[in-house]
């Protein structure tokens, strides 16, 4: 049997001795307490060694009666107060790599200037365009912020019953918004490409004012009444937030208490998840943009059934602070948008530390020059990718996207890089932690996925050893992910899965930034997108190599049909 084996039966035998959460806890302790003193005793010592592979004797496992017991009367203590979600680890996990140095180049902040814009007879025809384009709009007052933002409440309104993204809208604090940044423009004073732009927040992120319901049936009426950080610094940015976006269950998929949230180009499919409401909305014109969540996959997978931009930054990139934790060395906040050079401008809005989110670095900037080539980069092709995908139509669609790039000028290499789903296991065992009140006090019961009870249950039982031996297991895997793609600037995967050809889990686990950009579309309409991962902080050389393929797709004016 495999250590690694055992050790996962090892997690099983912790429960028989009582470390566990505190619902089985309570069982084994009862049983315990018909053999006073010792809750914990010989036998059941004996048991758990047996079932976790371990070779001990009989004499060291009497020897670890004792010591049993009392960590069982620690473990206990701890369970009597266990900290809320909202309560961040001190342990910090860094995405950089010993021996490996990060080199980020210097970049001015230079988004592109779009053409002069006209106003349309109908505001809707603004729906899908650029963040660039609106802004020349508003900022000519030739639209105001409150049309916008009356135009984008409306479409929400309209498309919301087949799309089924919309949790609240927030149509009170953004007219107020839009009112105010109107006069201001009328003042003279002008706060960026983002001033007026209405946008939707997963609601995971606390936003004054509506409900934070994470999805989940017991907190479809909590209010968190406070901004959260991405919100602070959007609306400091000029964005005006008209509605919170459907996510999962605790942002596991697209299935929230307000059942599935569904692709546009294709309402009998969801949305995937759990940025489900965000990939959605974004994609369906019925915000400007909008900001999602990543731990494992959570942006980029609704990006690319949605058939839109989808940026996950660099692990530590933009503060957590007022965000639901799923796994705390592993979320990170991202737009989502209908252009690579959008998700750009939302970025730099966002990014950046706040004394709060200790994860988050000082002194690394992020700037977007429009004007960068991407010319003499080289991109990695994850081994395999092409020859192991089965649907022809995406098949053909990434090997254009690989053409185009060649055409561009760009090196194209093989690369083999390392693969796990370790990302998982650590996931939801930091989601354990941070669900513990929600598990013990039963607020949990109705939660419609009995996978998301099961899994927050059993993966109490993780022992502290094995979720310490997977993260150093992690800083191998970031080391040999490292090696591998030494002298490579983007790697290139296609499907946002476990597949052995995704970068997905491992980039998920070292903290790579990576982007779903659209490629191209099957016989049956619905998007087909790549992954792409960048180096460590270099969000705008990621964001080149993706505006390559962008341009040479030529996808920017479809749309998907919806019905309201």
């Amino acid at each position: 049997m495999s250590h690694l084996a055992n050790r996962r039966q090892f997690v099983a035998a912790l429960t028989a001795i009582g470390i566990g959460s505190q619902p089985f806890a309570r069982a084994l302790f009862s049983q315990a307490a018909q053999a006073p003193p010792s809750r914990v005793t010989a036998a059941m010592v004996r048991e758990a060694v047996q079932l976790a592979g371990l070779k001990y004797s009989e004499t060291e496992q009497q020897g670890m009666v004792a010591s049993l017991n009392r960590i069982l009367t620690r473990a206990e203590e701890l369970h009597q107060a266990p900290p809320d979600n909202d309560v961040p680890s001190p342990i910090l996990f860094n995405p950089r790599v010993p021996g490996f140095p990060v080199v980020v180049p210097p970049r001015v902040h230079r988004p592109a200037v779009p053409g002069r814009q006209t106003r349309p007879s109908s505001l809707d025809d603004l729906a899908f365009r650029s963040i660039a384009q609106l802004a020349d709009l508003v900022r000519r007052r030739v639209v105001s912020s409150v049309e916008l933002t009356e135009m984008y409440l409306r479409r929400l309104e309209r498309y919301n019953p087949s799309l089924n993204c919309v949790v609240n809208l927030t149509a009170d604090r953004a007219l107020v918004q839009a009112r105010e940044l109107d006069r201001e423009l009328a003042q003279g004073k002008y706060r960026g490409l983002l001033h007026g732009i209405p946008w939707g927040v997963k609601d995971i992120v606390a936003a004054k004012g509506a409900p934070t319901t994470w999805g989940a049936p017991p907190f479809e009426r909590r209010v968190i009444d406070e901004d959260a950080e991405v919100v602070q610094r959007l609306s400091r940015a000029g964005a005006v937030l008209v509605v919170k976006l459907t996510t999962g269950e605790f942002a596991f998929g697209d299935q929230w208490f307000g059942g599935r949230t569904n692709n546009p180009w294709d309402p009998a499919q969801g949305s995937s998840g759990s940025s489900a409401g965000s990939g959605a909305a974004a994609a369906a014109g019925l915000v400007g943009f909008s900001i999602g969540t990543d731990t494992g996959g959570s942006i980029l997978s609704p990006a690319v059934r949605c058939g839109v931009v989808g940026l996950r930054p660099t692990f530590g990139r933009v503060s957590r602070r007022g965000v639901m934790a799923a796994g705390w060395t592993l979320d990170k906040i991202g737009p989502i948008c209908r252009t690579v050079e959008d998700c750009a401008v939302v970025l730099h809005a966002i990014a950046g530390a706040d004394g709060y989110d200790l994860s988050v670095p000082e002194g690394i900037p992020f700037g977007w020059d429009s004007r960068e080539s991407a010319r003499g980069k080289v991109v990695g092709v994850v081994e395999g990718m092409l020859e192991l995908e089965k649907d022809p139509a995406v098949r053909a669609n990434n090997t254009r996207a690989l053409d185009a790039l060649r055409a561009a000028g760009l090196e194209i290499r093989s690369v083999k890089v390392p693969t796990s789903d370790l990302t998982y296991f650590i996931e939801y065992t930091e989601r354990a932690a941070g669900f513990e009140t929600v598990v013990t006090t039963g607020a949990d019961a109705g939660l419609r996925a009995q996978r998301v009870r099961n899994d927050l249950r059993a993966y109490h039982l993780v022992t502290a050893v094995d979720y310490l031996q997977a993260n150093r297991v992690r800083l191998r895997l970031m080391e040999a992910y490292a090696r591998a793609t030494q002298g490579v600037d983007v790697m290139v995967s296609g499907p946002v899965t476990l597949d052995p050809t995704s970068l997905n889990p491992i980039t998920s686990l070292t903290g790579h930034p990576a982007v779903a950009v659209p490629t191209g579309f099957r016989d049956n309409g619905t998007p087909t997108g790549f992954t792409l991962a960048g180096r460590l902080y270099d969000e705008a050389g990621l964001l080149v190599v993706a505006r390559v393929i962008e341009a040479a797709t030529g996808l920017g004016n479809r749309r998907p049909t919806l019905k309201g």
